[in-house]
């Protein structure tokens, strides 16, 4: 009779949380298979032994579960740095809710993020964004937070595109005002399927962290539109492991996905595209999108999801060693009396940290006073302003920077070469000077810079005597080929190249072909090129050099 009472009492809790969840995650899985095993048992002694068997597991699973319970971070739990960032991410938030749309509206800054469409979105709402602002009222959890954080999620989520078999399906829009993409639609013009992670990590977050913070209906819409995120990526099949940082957050979205619905098919896939994504990364220590101030910050957000929620001890220790590896890769190409990671960038929005917020700068703002981290002044009209919102989800992961990354952060070392291999036709170098930084890339030729590109193979910093930050920046050439060394950078590129230099106070007069003098810096060119032209912008003033072939830049500052 005890096995028949622990079977009655088995069955009735499977019930009840099938009934409530309609779907069995985590531990449940262990009472559904005890609740098979009392309906066959029928007293056969190997069935009973059995069952006493999943008992035992269960005791011991509930007991992990308990232990696991969400720990929930609040802003009292945080470190006075993090506690100061997380206020003034929110604070901004506030100021431009909507009540009437319960979303976020856009910044005035936000017309020139990612790549401009400048006034075309003006008045539009963020749905990416939104959901970020929903996790942090969840982790702020005032008077009205949670409420107001419950009718947001519910307007993100009627965001989702819902038809499948298109390209879009499982994406959401970037703003409620958006049109319906059309049968020909165009990726990144039309409509973006990086929202599916971006989203649905958060979604992730919120579900592990706080899911007694909102409504178990709230939760299994949410649930649902994570699980269409992976459907849709799936069917699309157009992300590679090389897009580093969407590939990352993929991965954790796909894991997370897979455990939860306990799709062995899922789990066997998403532990394969993690694998493949580490196996690309130690090829040479690096990832593939190398050295974005904005894209690494979300490859660590990405990789602190692996290390913190990883089904696996396998995939905790793969996000932790590649965690690591990028924090001591950004900590060597650090100038912190600049403040700003020496290029060449991949992919960079802006050349300098202290004017324009990076997801780079946002992380070491945790760990690091304003008056020391790579961040500009958080107001309404701080250049891509938005990716502040990105605080709530690092407040929670915590930040994780090795110390010896992080003493480099904090006081400069001394002088130093940097030469990274990325893939095997691809080669980053920078020098990592006193009064100035600069970086080359090399790629064989197999890379162009075109109008409004994010690669910048060709970069200068300096401080100014104004006490701003100058920079030189390539922002235009075919196939390039560039190294830097100690005292300059070379450059190989067949056809016309265009340069841009800001400096606070320059003269275009000290400028030409041969030579530019600078406020704070010389730099001496040698060039085969056929002819020369300059423009003079307020502070900026863009070269033309054309038909080049090589040129040389020696470098030297004048403190």
């Amino acid at each position: 009779m005890p096995g028949r009472s622990i079977c009655t009492a088995i069955r009735v809790e499977c019930s009840a949380r099938l009934t409530k969840s309609g779907k069995l995650p985590f531990y449940n899985y262990i009472f559904l298979e005890a609740f098979h095993c009392c309906n066959a048992s029928n007293g056969e002694p190997m069935k009973k032994r059995n069952l006493f068997g999943l008992v035992l597991m269960l005791v011991f699973a509930l007991r992990v579960n308990a232990a696991v319970a969400p720990r929930h971070v609040s802003p009292a739990t945080m470190n006075e740095n993090t506690r100061e960032l997380f206020h003034e991410s929110m604070a901004l938030d506030d100021m431009f809710y909507d009540e009437s749309v319960k979303l976020v509206r856009r910044p005035p800054a936000a017309e020139q993020a990612h790549g401009g469409e400048a006034g075309s979105r003006a008045g539009y709402h963020m749905v990416r964004e939104s959901s970020w602002y929903a996790l942090g009222l969840l982790v702020r959890d005032e008077r009205g937070d949670r409420q107001r954080a419950s009718d947001i999620l519910d307007a993100v989520l009627k965001q989702q595109y819902l038809t499948p078999g298109k390209p879009w399906y499982g994406t959401f829009r970037r703003a409620p005002e958006e049109k319906d993409p059309a049968p020909d639609a165009t990726m990144w013009k039309n409509f973006d399927p990086n929202w599916r992670v971006f989203i649905g990590t958060t979604f992730e977050i919120i579900l592990i962290k706080y899911p007694d913070r909102i409504s178990p209906e709230l939760s299994q819409r949410m649930y649902a539109a994570i699980d269409r995120g992976i459907e849709g990526e799936i069917a699309e099949k157009r992300l590679l492991p090389s897009y580093s940082n969407i590939a990352l957050m993929y991965g954790a979205q796909w894991d997370f996905a897979a455990t939860h619905n306990g799709r062995a098919d899922w789990k066997k896939q998403s532990t394969e595209w993690t694998e493949a994504v580490y196996k690309l990364y130690k090829q040479h220590d690096a990832f593939f999108e190398y050295n974005s101030p904005t894209y690494c910050g979300v490859d660590i957000y990405g990789l602190a999801l692996w290390r913190s929620y990883g089904s696996t001890s396998r995939m905790r220790a793969m996000g932790s060693e590649m965690e690591d590896g990028l924090w001591r890769e950004i900590a060597n190409l650090y100038q912190p009396a600049l403040r700003n990671i020496s290029g060449p960038y991949d992919r960079a929005y802006g050349m300098d940290m202290e004017s324009y917020v990076s997801v780079v700068g946002v992380w070491m703002r945790t760990v690091l006073d304003a008056n020391h981290a790579p961040l500009p002044p958080i107001t309404a009209t701080t250049d891509h302003v938005p990716d502040v919102w990105l605080a709530p989800q690092i407040a929670v992961l915590g930040t994780h920077i090795p110390e010896d990354a992080f003493k480099k952060m904090i006081a400069f070392e001394g002088e130093h070469l940097v030469n990274r291999k990325i893939t095997d036709q691809r080669t980053a170098t920078a020098w990592i000077g006193k009064y100035a930084i600069f970086g080359g890339e090399a790629t064989n030729k197999t890379k162009d810079v075109g109008p409004a590109s994010q690669f910048h193979p060709a970069t200068i910093q300096w401080r100014t005597p104004s006490g701003e930050i100058g920079w030189v920046q390539l922002y235009q050439a075919p196939m390039i080929d560039a190294t830097a060394d100690a005292h300059g950078i070379t450059i190989s590129a067949t056809g016309t190249i265009r340069i841009r230099i800001h400096a606070k106070g320059i003269d275009e007069t000290k400028i030409d072909a041969t030579g530019w003098e600078l406020p704070g810096l010389k730099v001496a060119v040698s060039t085969d090129s056929k002819s020369f032209s300059k423009d003079e912008t307020g502070d900026n003033v863009d070269l033309v050099y054309s038909g080049i072939t090589d040129t040389r830049w020696e470098i030297t500052p004048v403190p």
